[in-house]
């Protein structure tokens, strides 16, 4: 599973996501570049799906981390 938000994704691909906002957030800087159009319209569906992938391929499924006060997690909201 990804370190990288869900909702964070999510956001970008909404407010950024015809510059590839999105997809540089989760290290995809050479498909970033080109993200464009439909492209976006269909990340925005895989990121609610949860089929959405960051750069090592691993699906970002996260929308909220519960963390202690040193910033351990503790829980996930998937």
């Amino acid at each position: 599973m990804s370190e990288k938000s869900r909702l964070v994704t999510f956001l970008l691909c909404w407010l950024s996501g015809l510059f590839g906002g999105h997809r540089f957030y989760v290290g995809k800087t050479g498909t970033g570049l080109v993200c464009l159009g439909a492209g976006v319209v269909f990340d925005l569906i895989m990121i609610l799906l949860g089929k959405f992938y960051d750069a090592q391929n691993r699906p970002v499924l996260v929308w909220f981390r519960n963390c202690d006060a040193e910033g351990k997690v503790l829980s996930y909201s998937v």
